[in-house]
């Protein structure tokens, strides 16, 4: 598929990596020299400089024949007026970066229509969902949610003490009788899609699907439920840490923002009235343990630095808060995090580009089924995909024990009229099922792809 991405800063390389990896031809446009240098050397793409919502460079990358145009300059005017002229010069599909919090719902949907957008995309919003996620379930390192809540995957870490440890997944089941699927398991660099012979060890990442319920219930059983996070510190006054403080001060939490910009601290007590705003250095220890640290639910890092986060998230460890969570854009510094002990760590890019990697793949020619959702798994080794099974899937009323599946691929769970059921070796898909697949297989378009 030919794809046209413009603005090549932190997300539009990430999305130009993520759809490279998927096989399609990307251009890239930009209007740095040197960043159309850097990402033609990084990458198999061609690069154009210039300005992405000028007719003659667009003319140039070949817009004529687009199927899907993406703009995500830090500029949201310019990304809606680029798509609106890609679409009356040729492209298929466009979307655009929109980030300003005063573009509410409605005028969203009015620029939408008028402009022929495709789809806009928030990925500071999108960031501050996933965040908020993981406050309210904070015993998960990782939180994917499906049809409303109805179904969950979230991932944990196993402890060096965990009671888990030595146990086979038919072993954990019959001791703790809860209704979960361990669908998934990071060793090391290692993935693995267990079966029921499949022995636990510690330090396992383990991915686990289920109802809400009975995920919770899990935690219960295994002695590591936490609250939900009630007082939040969260440093960095910025939009993701806007649309967050929002979510927490509705959910009736309490929110304590950390920002050095005088200025910015101003606009936040003006925006945010029911949190409590703090000018000062967050990297300063001293200030963190006069505002609570010590004694806060959750601590959030939200600065512009991967390493500031990091450090100071490892601080916040130290003291003993029970949950942290911190943002790190830099691919190559997420090992770094984890080796730190950063448990739960949200990279705003990758969330765009999982949604854009779904909706790239959706246009394809995709045959009795469609893409819902798709998720990346396991530091980008495995994926997980939300399918809606279509009457024309070949696949239909059999049963999964009768079913040849690739090696390395799982049903993990299936939505029937709003309820979620963890698949036996009886069951079978119907019409209109959402269906969970668990692949180490990369680059699923079908659901027919299960098959060998």
């Amino acid at each position: 598929m030919k794809i046209i991405v413009v603005g090549c800063g932190k997300i539009g390389a990430t999305i130009v990596d993520s759809l490279t990896a998927e096989g399609h031809n990307v251009i890239a446009i930009d209007n740095s020299p040197s960043v159309i240098e850097e990402i033609t050397n990084l990458y198999d793409v061609m690069g154009v400089c210039g300005n992405g919502a000028d007719c003659e460079t667009l003319s140039e990358a070949g817009i004529e024949d687009a199927e899907l145009f993406i703009s995500v300059t830090d500029s949201d005017e310019m990304n809606m007026l680029a798509c609106f002229l890609a679409k009356k010069m040729g492209a298929s599909y466009t979307i655009a970066r929109i980030r300003n919090p005063e573009y509410n719902d409605k005028s969203l949907g009015f620029m939408r229509h008028h402009l022929g957008l495709d789809m806009a995309i928030n990925p500071e919003l999108l960031a501050a969902r996933e965040f908020y996620r993981l406050l309210k379930l904070p015993s998960a390192a990782k939180v994917e949610t499906f049809s409303g809540r109805t179904f969950e995957m979230v991932e944990i870490k196993l402890k060096s003490d965990s009671v888990l440890d030595g146990l086979s997944l038919i072993e954990m089941r019959k001791k703790y009788q809860v209704n979960v699927l361990v669908c998934i398991v990071q060793r090391g660099d290692k993935v693995f899609i267990p079966d029921g012979n499949f022995i636990l060890k510690s330090n396992d990442r383990i991915g686990i699907t289920g109802k809400p319920a009975e995920i919770l219930k899990f935690f219960k059983a295994l002695g590591i439920m936490q609250k939900q996070a009630k007082d939040v510190m969260i440093l960095g006054a910025s939009r993701t840490s806007y649309y967050l403080a929002k979510m927490l001060l509705n959910g009736s939490s309490d929110v304590k923002i950390i920002e050095l910009n005088p200025e910015k601290c101003k606009q936040f007590s003006e925006y945010l009235p029911g949190a409590v705003i703090i000018n000062g250095d967050g990297a300063q220890q001293e200030l963190l343990l006069e505002e609570g640290i010590k004694n806060t639910d959750a601590f959030v890092s939200l600065t512009g630095m991967d390493e500031e986060n990091i450090l100071i998230s490892y601080f916040a460890s130290t003291m003993g808060v029970p949950k942290i969570i911190t943002k790190v854009n830099r691919k190559e510094f997420v090992l770094l995090a984890q080796k730190l002990g950063a448990e739960s760590i949200v990279t705003p890019q990758n969330i765009v580009a999982d949604i854009l990697v779904r909706y790239a793949r959706g246009l394809e020619n995709t045959i009795g089924s469609k893409i819902e959702t798709l998720y990346q798994l396991m530091d980008g080794k495995a994926e997980l995909l939300e399918f809606i099974v279509s009457a024309d899937c070949d696949i239909i009323g059999i049963p999964f024990k009768d079913l040849n599946t690739k090696s390395g691929t799982l049903i993990a769970g299936i939505i029937r009229n709003r309820k979620a059921i963890l698949p036996s070796g009886e069951d079978c898909l119907q019409e209109n099922d959402k269906v969970i697949i668990i692949s180490s297989t990369l680059g699923m378009t079908e659901l027919s792809d299960i098959i060998r």
